[in-house]
């Protein structure tokens, strides 16, 4: 399975991991903001223990939410130097979530291995969106969940809740489609784009 990242995005995400969590909504340090995190993961993730997956998982932050909420957690991303970041945000809370060196879009996974694959402002930057999905969709346990909190940002670039959903494989039915633009405690700020989670479920 051919990796998606070319050498120039993995060079951009390395060069900022430094300072990626500087953002509320990044780094998760605004107890308001941690905790509107936790309250949008907790509707629609397992209430049991679960094995999940954090697709494009940058500096860790989700996966550490997705472990302090009881879960079982693998987080994935291409860039070296955000995994280190990672690595040491999850050692420093005494956290154990397994970090892979990996392409998000083309995770080199045992399929159905995971209850829920969450996704968060990953699936736009690649090229190939509708198959990564499915992709993810192959990892999923029967029933198993995609959470994909995505948006489409004021200065062009993104994805609209339409285009996500459109690009779903056949094996998933959407859930919900919820709308995140207006509340400010996920972004530590009132935003002026489209901002949302896409909730699916595998149906076969």
């Amino acid at each position: 399975m051919a990796a998606q990242n070319p050498p120039e995005q993995v060079t951009y995400w390395d060069s900022i991991a430094a300072t990626y969590d500087d953002y509320p909504d990044h780094g998760l340090t605004d107890p308001s903001v941690l905790r509107a995190w936790i309250d949008l993961l907790r509707r629609w993730l397992p209430a049991q223990q679960a094995n999940i997956l954090d697709a494009g998982c940058g500096t860790g932050s989700l996966s550490v939410v997705l472990a302090g909420l009881g879960h079982r957690v693998t987080g994935i991303d291409a860039s070296p130097a955000m995994l280190d970041r990672a690595r040491a945000k999850t050692a420093a809370l005494a956290c154990t979530i397994d970090f892979y060196l990996m392409d998000a879009a083309a995770p080199q996974l045992q399929p159905q291995s995971f209850d829920v694959v969450v996704c968060r402002h990953v699936l736009w930057t690649l090229a190939e969106p509708a198959a990564a999905l499915a992709r993810w969709a192959d990892l999923l346990t029967p029933r198993g969940r995609l959470v994909l909190i995505e948006g489409c940002w004021s200065t062009g670039p993104g994805m609209h809740a339409a285009e996500v959903v459109a690009a779903l494989p056949a094996a998933v039915a959407v859930v919900a489609v919820e709308d995140l633009s207006a509340d400010a405690a996920f972004w530590g700020k009132q935003v002026d784009d489209q901002r949302y989670v896409v909730v699916a479920d595998r149906t076969n």
